[in-house]
């Protein structure tokens, strides 16, 4: 499917990149070795937003849709001494390339700028619309946050999210939320508890009674777990002290249309339950915010809130894909992300048309002496000049059937 020298141009495209470190905010080298790479290879347009993103874009010759392959460029930290190889080394051993973002994600970025420069000469660049790469930040941090900017640049009439499949075809993920739920009652002194209110007391009653909250559940996306992940009082140490406020977090994922509100009903309807049994009783709900600085010094934030998304495996911009990866011998199963992704902001957000379909497990993301295996790096990048082929002549229905 793809010859020798191409092979190695992919294989040394991703070693480049994972031998550069670009945690979240940092990614300020390994886009410029991006852009210089787009140069060298007379990409038609690079283009850099305000939030970092690198852009490569090929256009047709003729009108068609605009295609966008989105994979993020950041990775999260490493413990070095927790790695028997190099971290950052990229190095090839086993039929495998080892590195921090091998698997998250440079190997499918990689995948996906070799796959757009082979399609674009095997076509000698006669093809409808436009094929566009965008290597986002900050997605490790904020799920589709970064990209909400690449969107209103490119419009994009489908997205291919390129986060790990295994080479599966994925039509929509899970999303998540983090919620934030505080208690406040009033100090005193710990020898004289009955003068004040215990802040964590309370916090303990609101825990028990969201454990018994119904989870809810979906067909195909499974369950949309609420767990909880840390708990926190003040004042903290606490010497002698009743705490008067206590916070917690809990994770949650988001099933197909879940919104702000209704994610957060179960739980203040539990509120005001418990402060009719108990006037003392006082606490809220609301969701976790964050904010980082990129690397072009913008600052990027928002509440943590990425919603889920799921599409008929019927729809043109499914079965079109997927019948060209089985064409070229693929065979990949249709399935969804159990994680987050950047498709938060592209299908759940603004409603564009999006799939997935990356090398290696999802199980390989984040860990100790991650790698990415040549063959699933080649056989994506064979993969994605398939989705570009099958992409190009199916118009956008702008009624897609979103389940």
């Amino acid at each position: 499917m793809i010859t020798e020298s191409r092979k190695e141009d992919v294989i040394k495209l991703c070693q480049t990149l994972v031998q550069i470190k670009s945690y979240s905010g940092e990614e300020n080298q390994v886009a410029k070795a991006i852009k210089e790479y787009g140069y060298k290879r007379k990409v038609d347009e690079i283009l850099t937003d305000d939030y970092g993103n690198i852009l490569l874009v090929w256009n047709g010759d003729r009108p068609g849709p605009t295609i966008l392959f989105d994979g993020h460029i950041d990775t999260v930290p490493v413990q070095e001494d927790q790695w028997s190889i190099g971290a950052f080394s990229g190095e090839v051993k086993d039929g495998k390339i080892y590195g921090r973002g091998t698997s998250d994600m440079k190997g499918a970025v990689s995948a996906m700028i070799s796959a757009a420069i082979n399609f674009v000469e095997d076509t000698s660049h006669s093809f409808p619309g436009k094929i566009v790469i965008s290597c986002s930040v900050h997605e490790e941090c904020f799920e589709g946050v970064a990209t909400r900017m690449v969107s209103e640049k490119i419009k994009p009439d489908f997205v291919v999210i390129g986060e790990a499949t295994n080479l599966n075809l994925n039509r929509g993920q899970r999303g998540r939320a983090e919620i934030v739920v505080e208690t406040t009652g009033k100090s005193a002194h710990s020898s004289n508890p009955e003068k004040g209110v215990n802040a964590v007391y309370q916090m303990t009653k609101l825990i028990s009674g969201i454990r018994e909250l119904e989870v809810k559940k979906h067909e195909v996306m499974g369950e949309g777990i609420l767990e909880l992940t840390d708990i926190k009082s003040a004042p903290y140490p606490g010497a002698s002290v009743v705490p008067s406020h206590c916070r917690v977090t809990f994770d949650r994922r988001l099933l197909v249309g879940e919104t702000k509100e209704s994610v957060l009903a179960p739980i203040n309807n539990l509120i005001q339950t418990l402060q009719k049994e108990d006037p003392a009783f006082k606490a809220e709900a609301g969701y976790a915010t964050g904010e980082e600085r990129c690397y072009t010094g913008e600052i990027i934030g928002d509440e943590r809130f990425f919603p889920g998304w799921l599409y008929d495996e019927q729809e043109s911009f499914v079965q079109a894909p997927f019948q060209e990866l089985n064409s070229i011998g693929l065979n990949p199963k249709l399935s969804h992300y159990s994680f987050c992704t950047n498709g938060s902001h592209f299908a759940g957000e603004a409603g564009i048309p999006t799939i997935g379909f990356g090398p290696s497990p999802e199980s390989l993301a984040h860990i100790d002496d991650e790698y990415i295996e040549i063959d699933q790096l080649v056989k994506a990048t064979a993969g994605y000049a398939a989705i570009m082929k099958a992409l190009c002549t199916i118009k956008n229905n702008k009624e897609s059937n979103y389940v």
